[in-house]
């Protein structure tokens, strides 16, 4: 493997690493909460605010993989002498990618709800943008579209946008029930999605080639399922 297919699975390897084991003790932490509040079984006070403060570090980390993996796909997907657009667009995203960076931090320390709103619309805006980059591969862009729903890049945004949520709206999901309800529906279908995303990556990684294999699989009909014929030593 070159330096070039370490990168890529850089973002598998801190999802399966991280993420994925942060997620299962989330889950635990909330439904011993959930019990504690319905007082079905004793369990220590501490359990809700671990609950929420191991989801504030959940989200911030599908934040930071999501970037990462953005990142990649967008800088590797050509030499730098090649890449669209050249310096100028270059520096764009890197400007949009330390934007939505300092726009994460700041969510995580502000404390009045509307700038917390700001951040968390700003910092989405952030990953929208530099997944609506040519160098980002989708299924497909539209809804209508059966591969849409299958897509691993729309049910990670998706997933972002629901971590930015449950992080933005913290405070006020301790203190309101109508909110908390929203935020249980929201962790479920979270729940789904990251079930599709471990799903719909391992098909993605087995897909991807690695760099020296560009060249022969991408010269191959993808809709035929048809590759031409390896050439003969010597011609």
């Amino acid at each position: 493997m070159a330096s070039v297919d370490w990168l890529w699975i850089l973002h598998p390897f801190l999802a399966v690493v991280l993420i994925y084991p942060l997620i299962g003790m989330v889950i635990r932490l909330a439904l011993q909460t959930r019990q504690r509040r319905l007082q079905k079984t004793k369990l220590p006070a501490t359990v809700g605010r671990d609950h929420s403060d191991l989801g504030r570090w959940l989200s911030a980390g599908v934040v930071v993989i999501v970037l990462i993996a953005l990142t990649v796909v967008i800088a590797t997907k050509a030499p730098l002498a090649a890449f669209a657009g050249g310096t100028p667009r270059a520096m764009q995203l890197v400007l949009v990618l330390v934007g939505t960076l300092v726009s994460l931090v700041a969510l995580w320390f502000s404390k009045a709800p509307g700038l917390r709103l700001v951040f968390a619309m700003i910092t989405w805006a952030g990953v929208l943008g530099l997944g609506a980059q040519p160098e980002v591969w989708r299924l497909s862009d539209n809804p209508l579209d059966g591969a849409f729903w299958q897509s691993h890049y729309w049910a990670g945004v998706a997933v972002t946008g629901l971590m930015l949520f449950s992080l933005g709206a913290r405070p006020e999901i301790l203190r309101d029930i109508r909110l908390r309800r929203l935020h249980v529906s929201a962790s479920v279908l979270a729940a789904v999605l990251f079930l599709m995303q471990g799903l719909t990556g391992t098909r993605d990684l087995l897909e991807i080639p690695l760099s020296w294999q560009k060249p022969t699989i991408y010269s191959c009909n993808f809709e035929a399922r048809t590759c031409p014929p390896p050439a003969q030593p010597g011609l």
